[in-house]
């Protein structure tokens, strides 16, 4: 992503969250973005809420307690689209399988946003094997209608020197790689499997990319952690991405990180114009915020 700072227009009148026109490419109203702190481990409350989409870890505790068939079966039953998290790219310190990953020798920098948190040589037959597809069997075999796959974004911050004889191109088309394999490995499991990835919208111009993906996640297209108007260059070359994306047929889960209520407000009114499904949330994720 380019550093230089320029100005980006955002028309975000004021408005509210109402259902927005339904299209080919966008969901009947928002979706619940939630990856911890599920009230006693459970989904109720997104249940309840009854969203078009909802994105949960594949654990309960960021960890081990995965859950359950039953339980994504309960939340499909409310008419919800249930997408499994999980990160193709990096790997949180946290998770089950990230001394499996150390040993096998996977592991590259930190990320310096998110400290504990290192990516991967996600280009491996290793990473495959250790941390990809076991995560995508899990989401497989407990149900849910597709997988949310997180840092893609991955080629962009990899630490050059770690990795000689590589470049941001080789690694962009290695990341889009991986997203084929991943799609193509679970669609011939279960055909109707959405594969949705989270973040680096431009991808769509690596070959076979955006036939490999149903949808497209993506964060602070509007407004950054928390309430910052995003004014950055790359924040209008990710939205004239992600409207190619739409455009083409993809759906698109919008997520910004705001809590002023006339934030909140006009962000609703964008995303109905743009045809998004929206979430208006706070960073952690631990949460239901506005669906929109």
């Amino acid at each position: 992503m380019c550093p230089t700072v320029v100005v980006l227009t955002l028309t975000l009148a004021a408005g509210g969250c109402s259902e927005p026109p339904a299209t080919s490419a966008a969901s009947d109203s928002g979706w619940i973005y939630q990856l911890q702190g599920y009230p006693g481990g459970r989904l109720d409350e997104i249940a309840a809420r009854r969203p078009p989409y909802a994105v949960i870890d594949l654990a309960r505790d960021n960890s081990a307690g995965y859950f359950r068939a039953d339980e994504i079966a309960a939340l499909r039953a409310a008419g919800t689209t249930v997408l499994a998290y999980f990160e193709i790219g990096s790997i949180e310190n946290f998770r089950p399988d990230f001394a499996a990953v150390q040993d096998r020798g996977l592991l590259l920098n930190e990320w310096s946003d998110w400290p504990g948190e290192r990516f991967g040589r996600y280009w491996e037959p290793a990473w495959w094997d250790t941390v990809v597809r076991p995560r995508l069997d899990r989401a497989l075999a407990a149900g849910f209608d597709g997988a949310y796959l997180d840092t893609p974004l991955a080629y962009e911050e990899i630490d050059l020197a770690r990795v000689p004889g590589w470049d941001r191109g080789r690694l962009a088309r290695a990341m889009a790689d991986l997203v084929v394999r991943i799609s193509r490995y679970a669609k011939a499991h279960r055909p109707g499997f959405r594969i949705v990835p989270q973040n680096s919208p431009e991808l769509r111009h690596q070959g076979g990319y955006p036939e490999a993906i149903d949808g497209v996640g993506v964060e602070e297209l509007f407004y950054q952690a928390t309430d910052v108007p995003c004014e950055q260059r790359y924040c209008a070359e990710n939205l004239a991405d992600v409207e190619a994306l739409r455009d083409g047929g993809k759906f698109v889960l919008a997520v910004d990180y705001a809590v002023k209520p006339e934030h909140v407000q006009a962000l609703c009114t964008r995303y109905r114009k743009e045809q998004f499904a929206g979430y208006v949330g706070v960073r952690e994720l631990d949460r239901i915020g506005v669906s929109c």
